[in-house]
């Protein structure tokens, strides 16, 4: 691989990892992560494994799709989106919690979840 390409799929990485984290900064304030498992510059194929507390949420899905859809729009790369939560191929997750490029894993906290609610009822607010 030349220099030029690696710093081509480099600065890919970068913007695909700035990209989750502005559009779906959600994923790490519920406690969940996102890690870019495998990226193949040539067919602009990404494959994205949302972990943590993605795992089990039931909104995931919807997540996953909001991901495939506007990553091809925003990054003119992408050609092709791969996400999912492991469990839809029968796995919990691999072992492995996945996150954000450049961000420590280490946890200090119990596998509870997130300590806010994920939203506040109007008499929670009063």
């Amino acid at each position: 691989m030349s220099t030029e390409t690696a710093e081509s799929e480099s600065d890919l990485k970068e913007r695909i990892t700035n990209f989750l984290r502005r559009n779906f900064p959600q994923i790490q304030m519920h406690g969940g992560s996102a890690a870019i498992q495998h990226l193949d510059h040539e067919t602009g194929e990404v494959t994205i494994m949302l972990g943590g507390a993605c795992s089990g949420c039931g909104i995931s899905p919807m997540t996953i799709q909001a991901i495939k859809s506007r990553m091809v729009k925003e990054i003119p790369e992408i050609e092709r989106v791969h996400a999912d939560t492991g469990m839809e191929s029968g796995g919990h997750g691999g072992g492995s919690s996945p996150s954000f490029p450049g961000e420590t894993t280490e946890s200090t906290s119990s596998d509870e979840g997130p300590q806010a609610p994920f939203w506040l009822s109007q008499t929670q607010l009063n």
